[in-house]
């Protein structure tokens, strides 16, 4: 069974040029075309495809505004952006409107057949040129997650949470750092609540889980 397609974009000539391209693969079916984002809606409404190949630039709302729409109100339909913009924001933020795919009208004709067989099958694609930036977000994410993660600690703190996952006991860790062992045990006592745990082995966990050794002090 073909695929149902709608084309949004603000350009006749690029429609009919895709059009023209999707009319030579039996697996495909351009059941309506757009040129705004409130008309993409309403097609999707009145048409139901299982894929919206959708421009950024639009007049009016924009294609990220319209997939997250579409989205939200047709959640079996999916939605590739074909746009001329390789900027890291737009990629970020029509990937977290809901979008499927997005790929850059640079792409040969045959890459983009692939491409909407992809996001028909319920994948998602990210055109190569742009997965480095991608990469490059999701580790400047954990990198930025995992300093939260300990943010709230002192330095004293967090030389005691790192002997907690070694599983040494309060007696232990106090010749480690020399201090007594009812001292240790109220900075233990401190780092549970500042990290919003109940028990020492959750606090073993949490910070390994969280590489506890790479943001101990250097001095």
């Amino acid at each position: 069974m073909a695929q149902r397609i709608l084309l949004v974009d603000d350009h006749e000539v690029v429609r009919l040029g895709i059009k023209a391209l999707l009319a030579r693969y039996e697996q495909f079916q351009v059941v309506a075309e757009a040129g705004s984002a409130q008309q993409a809606i309403d097609n999707v409404a009145r048409y139901r495809p299982e894929v919206v190949v959708m421009d950024i630039r639009l007049p009016g709302k924009s294609g990220i505004e319209a997939t997250r729409e579409i989205v939200k109100q047709f959640p079996n339909t999916k939605v590739i952006m074909l746009t001329s913009y390789a900027e890291d924001e737009l990629l970020f933020e029509a990937i977290a409107a809901g979008a499927s795919g997005y790929v850059l009208k640079q792409i040969g004709s045959g890459e983009l057949v692939r491409a909407l067989e992809t996001i028909a099958r319920g994948e998602s694609l990210v055109d190569p040129m742009l997965m480095q930036k991608v990469f490059e977000r999701v580790r400047e994410s954990s990198r930025k997650a995992e300093d939260e993660s300990f943010a709230a600690l002192t330095n004293q703190e967090l030389k005691i949470l790192a002997l907690v996952a070694e599983g040494k006991t309060n007696k232990e860790i106090g010749r480690v750092v020399s201090l007594s062992e009812k001292t240790v045990r109220n900075y233990v006592s401190s780092i549970l609540s500042k990290l919003h745990l109940a028990t020492r082995s959750e606090a073993a966990a949490y910070a390994v889980r969280h590489h506890v050794q790479d943001h101990l002090p250097t001095t």
